[in-house]
């Protein structure tokens, strides 16, 4: 059980900071999808591939008091925003983690926006089918982001970049 929250620990040392729940959902998932170990298990939902397991997990660093999260209120909308703590980085010195290096991905997702991660998600849970059947799935399940033929061709590019 610690296993996964250490790795998720070191998620976070690795980001230092994660702005909203839903782009931490997809950074997760890609960095799965990329061959990083993190066994959270998902599902496809409302905004792209989304874990509960996660969820609870970061539930449990936060009440652990390793991980900090800040509920900042915008003009319609909350947004939160995760840090690891002092007793997050001692408890990560503790428990070391022969972990793959990850952190120009996690570089990389952190420039983006969580919509276009959202959608870069989105194409890796189809990434059983070509690369057409997939943008079609992607525009059948999400029509009303109304993703561009740039910011699919976008998404392509970055996950080519990113699965390096």
């Amino acid at each position: 059980m610690l296993t996964n929250h250490a790795k998720l620990m070191q998620f976070f040392a690795v980001a230092n900071e994660v702005t909203g729940r839903k782009k931490l959902q997809k950074m997760i998932y890609i960095l799965q999808k990329c061959h990083m170990p993190f066994e959270e298990k998902y599902a496809f939902h409302f905004y792209g591939p989304y874990s509960e397991e996660l969820t609870l997990r970061v539930e449990e660093l936060c009440n652990l008091g390793f991980i900090k999260e800040e509920k900042e209120d915008r003009s319609n909308y909350h947004q939160y925003r995760y840090t690891i703590t002092e007793d997050g980085q001692a408890f990560l010195e503790q428990f070391k983690m022969d972990m793959p290096d990850f952190s120009a991905q996690v570089s990389a997702m952190q420039e983006k926006s969580s919509r276009f991660l959202e959608l870069v998600a989105t194409m890796l849970y189809f990434d059983d089918l070509s690369l057409e059947e997939s943008i079609t799935k992607v525009h059948t399940v999400k029509p009303k982001q109304k993703y561009t033929e740039e910011e699919i061709q976008e998404a392509i590019s970055f996950i080519d970049q990113i699965r390096q």
